[in-house]
């Protein structure tokens, strides 16, 4: 197992569910954690946590789905860290509807923070990646694989993602970078709840995949000898039959 002192991770969507879930772990392996997310108060709270263990952690207030922002945090994070040697990305939306009357706007929305904000950061901060050999994860869905009715366009945007992984892996393989996808089921978190409620469909987390699951996942695939890359991974909820 490769250890990760003196590591420093960028985690997105780390407010809450999954991210929040990755940055605690890479925290309590003793990585300088910088925190990403909308919501300041959440942040905060995340940090809290993380400071017990993590040598360093740094908040970044910034909405994904504005081009400004994402510029803005990547010119910060230049100036704070020398180098970056996870890189993840766990921001996403969601909307349903029929492609018959969903709004174009809302598909917009979506490939803003789905695909154009990974693919932006990703861009700004792969001078850092590359000098430390790093390593770059995006959590991606199951949605991204298939597309259920109702869900175009979301799938749209996780089948781009998996589009933009694929051939990043491809061309940054041969500088030691290693990249993975994460494609994630259905997990307990606060988007999926909104999901079920949107779905008209009781709400029960503990039959799901739980964040902590997916952070297991992710922080024994970073902690893999270089003799091995995992490319993709597939994680669904346990239907248990007892």
């Amino acid at each position: 197992m490769t250890g990760f002192a003196n590591q420093v991770a960028v985690v997105t969507g780390a407010s809450s569910g999954i991210g929040k879930a990755i940055a605690l772990s890479l925290s309590a392996q003793g990585v300088t954690v910088c925190i990403v997310g909308r919501r300041l108060d959440a942040l905060e709270a995340v940090a809290k946590i993380a400071r017990a263990t993590s040598p360093r952690v740094l908040i970044h207030q910034a909405d994904l789905a504005q081009v400004e922002d994402i510029q803005g945090l990547a010119m910060r994070l230049r100036s704070e860290v020398e180098h970056v040697d996870v890189l993840v990305h766990s921001a996403g939306v969601i909307a349903l509807g029929r492609v018959e009357t969903t709004s174009v706007k809302e598909l917009d929305w979506q490939y803003s923070v789905n695909v154009r904000a990974p693919y932006l950061l990703t861009q700004a901060l792969l001078p850092m990646i590359r000098t430390c050999r790093g390593q770059i994860v995006f959590i991606n869905s199951t949605a991204g694989r298939i597309a259920a009715p109702g869900v175009s366009q979301y799938a749209a945007t996780k089948h781009a993602l998996k589009a933009l992984t694929d051939s990043l892996r491809g061309e940054v393989n041969a500088d030691g970078i290693r990249v993975l996808s994460v494609f994630v089921g259905r997990t307990a978190t606060a988007m999926q709840a909104v999901v079920h409620e949107m779905e008209g469909r009781p709400y029960t987390p503990e039959t799901l995949i739980q964040p902590e699951d997916v952070a297991a996942v992710v922080i024994n695939s970073l902690s893999l000898p270089r003799t091995a890359e995992v490319t993709d991974i597939g994680i669904r909820p346990f239907k248990n039959p007892n």
